[in-house]
């Protein structure tokens, strides 16, 4: 490594960040840069460890001590190149991935981590501004056709992996841009769209065709598609929302968690709006569910000035310290406090909603909750809870969010009609080694295939799925491996 003793000698520092109250009067980023000597330091903290976890951390296998001595020197044009090796897109990653590749660095052991994901994002924005970032297809195509049906992550990884092969690749869209859930599930507070727009350009430089307003299985059928291309990728998700199926879950002003936050991003992308809007100004909001989407939840509520904003978890509130059933290098049940809850959120844990209740116009006016209490393992591991006595009571509200995730994909139209076999979860069942669905010519990636995961989860599972598909169309592959790790080593 380029500094050895960085790790001792820098601690831990982060890029700054506009106050709460600032951000919070607009929908743009709003964490800034590293100076060049910061980038420096923290990327000298990355240690000589012998063993870098960091690789088994992160499902796409970065190559991260490399990149990192690479931005220690100021080599960019390496550091690009080998964070490319591995990753399509770490302008998405390094804006939006919970990093568990940072679960997983062995300074963590008793440290704060390198900032792994700051630094990832740094490579690619200087690689940009530099002008390293060029489409890569080859002049000499192969002949073979590739429809990919979803233009999330794994199905944008899928089509650029599949284009570098030499193949001829159409992405199916079902909404009017391309993106999927990084377009209209994730605010613009934390990725801006021209983030995707610039990459969406650089693939159609590359030759693959977007078209987008198209549902496969709706205004184009399945077998169509089976028909007349070589082989088929399904990339649409896990788009099937968890319910909460209570007493009073019918009334007004109770909503899924994905359709807000898309009204949302198409508003401020100054789209129209196809349903009734759905607004939190001047609401007592909920938001139900603790991850992810319940914070963006609270940050978009917080942008549309609600009058006040509190987020239920059942679990009860983890400990700031790694929990035993989940040691080290694995990604820790820890508790954690996002931006969107820095800027004005009341949380609630240990809490179980039993029923919503109404006003005399069918609106939602309150929550009848109970606190809870969790019977847990030897190792802390949360077996099952009981209300606690004389804890019943009634939380104002007249916006909720349901924010508890997704079951499976959607199956009518596009699964139906292709008769790929599911597996017990709902998901459409390909084996790992193939991604190969029970109709020859179709593969699966992603959280169609999986169940609902990360984005970095997404961009591998397209990865992977493409070098799949180019053995079936050729018998044999050029494309990495995210097993390949050590090639700049």
């Amino acid at each position: 490594m380029g500094h050895i003793t960085g790790f001792k000698e820098f601690d831990r520092e982060m890029p700054p960040k506009a106050a709460p109250q600032e951000r919070v009067a607009h929908n743009r980023e709003f964490v800034g840069l590293y100076s060049e000597d910061q980038l420096t330091k923290q990327a000298a903290r990355c240690m000589d460890c012998g063993i870098p976890f960091c690789h088994s951390g992160c499902p796409l296998g970065n190559i991260i001590p490399e990149f990192n001595d690479a931005v220690f020197k100021q080599d960019w044009e390496e550091a690009y190149q080998i964070l490319s090796s591995t990753n399509n897109f770490p302008e998405f990653t390094g804006r939006i991935c919970p990093a568990p590749c940072e679960s997983a660095c062995v300074l963590s052991i008793n440290r704060a981590p390198v900032a792994i994901e700051e630094i990832e994002k740094h490579i690619i924005e200087i690689a940009f501004s530099k002008g390293y970032v060029q489409p890569t297809a080859p002049v000499l195509k192969s002949g073979k056709t590739v429809a990919v049906v979803g233009s999330g992550p794994a199905g944008l990884a899928a089509a650029a992996q599949l284009t570098k092969a030499g193949h001829t690749v159409t992405v199916f869209e079902r909404d009017d841009l391309p993106g999927g859930l990084l377009r209209y599930g994730v605010p613009d507070f934390k990725l801006e769209k021209w983030v995707i727009d610039r990459r969406i350009q650089l693939l159609e430089e590359d030759g693959v065709v977007f078209r987008c307003n198209t549902e496969v299985g709706k205004n184009i059928l399945a077998d169509e598609l089976t028909r007349t291309f070589d082989a088929v990728v399904l990339c649409g998700g896990a788009t099937v929302p968890r319910d909460l199926p209570i007493p009073g879950r019918k009334l007004q002003g109770i909503h899924f968690a994905m359709p807000y936050l898309t009204q949302h991003n198409r508003r401020v992308s100054n789209l129209p709006l196809s349903d009734e809007e759905v607004l939190a100004t001047g609401l007592d909001v909920v938001v139900i569910g603790s991850g992810d989407t319940g914070s963006d939840c609270v940050g978009t509520a917080n942008r549309q000035q609600a009058r006040s904003v509190k987020q239920f978890a059942l679990m009860h509130q983890p400990s700031p310290e790694r929990p035993a059933h989940t040691p080290w290098p694995q990604e820790p049940a820890i508790f954690r406090t996002s931006t969107s809850h820095e800027e004005g959120c009341h949380r609630y844990w240990g809490i179980h909603t039993k029923a919503f209740l109404s006003d005399e116009l069918g609106q939602v006016r309150a929550l009848l909750v109970t606190d809870v209490t969790w019977e847990t393992d030897v190792l802390g591991r949360r077996i099952r809870f009981e209300e606690l006595e004389e804890s019943e009571r009634e939380i104002p509200c007249q916006l909720v969010l349901l924010a508890v995730g997704f079951t499976s994909p959607q199956y009518a139209g596009l699964l139906e009609q292709l008769g790929v076999a599911l597996d017990e979860r709902g998901n459409v069942r390909a084996s790992e080694h193939s991604y190969q669905t029970t109709v020859p010519n179709v593969f699966v990636a992603g959280d169609m295939r999986r169940g609902q995961s990360l984005v970095v989860w997404a961009i591998s599972e397209g990865r992977e799925a493409a070098r799949k598909v180019d053995v079936y169309l050729t018998g044999k592959t050029a494309l990495p491996s995210k097993n390949a790790v050590g090639m700049f080593h």
